[in-house]
């Protein structure tokens, strides 16, 4: 496990399944996604150029940046077709009780 702080960052209810939402933890822009019911965190900025993720298109467990069309695993957060190069961070999650969790690295 990660070493780090849990932050409670919305209610499970708060996305839907295929949604996804932008958080902001200290400094960080984080994505959070709902696929099928279990959630992932990753950055929310796509690693190729600025824009936030969480305005493009979730496909499953991809998500497709709206400014230039890249794509990442948000399950791993590896970049999977061009112009991105660079894999995004990815966060760990769990669920407590009716709120979504991320960890996020001290």
């Amino acid at each position: 496990m990660q070493n780090g702080a849990w932050h409670s960052v919305c209610a499970i209810a708060e996305i839907a399944a295929g949604a996804m939402m932008a958080v902001e933890i200290g400094d960080l822009q984080i994505a959070i996604y709902n696929v099928g019911g279990e959630f992932f965190a990753t950055d929310n900025v796509c690693s190729h150029e600025y824009a936030l993720l969480t305005d493009g298109l979730l496909e499953d467990d991809m998500v497709e940046c709206p400014l230039h069309g890249a794509c990442f695993d948000v399950k791993t957060g590896k970049a999977q077709c061009e112009p991105a190069e660079i894999d995004l961070r990815v966060y760990p999650t769990r669920l407590s009780g009716n709120r979504v969790e991320i960890c996020v690295a001290d």
